[in-house]
């Protein structure tokens, strides 16, 4: 099986959009930690994630889950994400963990009604757009993490 490259996890633990990054339970293809939106109103918290490496990476991608609930079109309640990078038509395998995280980063904060898992709130998102942002809001004042205010070290 394929050894995940240990500087992959160095890479990304040097990004100042996560904390917090860790294997989980000391398993190198299975990683956590917490991501740091930057936007309103998600970037009022911060939410947990897992990385699950496949043993054939890079050949095959990674995929994200948040275990931290969320108000988002992009996102299922289970916390599956609507990554089309990560997608099997288009995974390349030159495309390293950090870019995951970031693409991911980069869905939380920009709902898209492209990138749509919950149908429902990407209709609320288009046709009622400040319902949609207060009840975000609201979502990730009581389900969010406190954000860790401690620069990366």
């Amino acid at each position: 099986s394929a050894e995940l490259p240990p500087q992959e996890l160095q890479e990304a633990r040097g990004w100042s959009g996560v904390r917090d990054l860790r294997p989980r339970d000391g398993d190198l293809l299975r990683w956590e930690g917490l991501l740091l939106p930057n936007k309103p109103p998600y970037n009022a918290g911060a939410f947990r994630f897992e990385l699950t490496f496949s043993p054939h990476y890079p050949l095959s991608p990674p995929r994200a889950t948040l275990r931290t609930s969320i108000y988002h079109p992009g996102v299922d309640t289970t916390g599956r994400v609507c990554q089309p990078l990560t997608s099997a038509q288009h995974w390349v395998a030159t495309t390293s963990a950090i870019q995951v995280l970031q693409d991911l980063l980069l869905l939380l904060d920009n709902p898209d009604t492209e990138r749509v898992l919950r149908q429902d709130l990407s209709r609320e998102l288009q046709q009622q757009p400040e319902v949609f942002w207060r009840r975000a809001e609201e979502h990730t004042r009581c389900h969010a993490e406190p954000r860790p205010d401690t620069p990366a070290s």
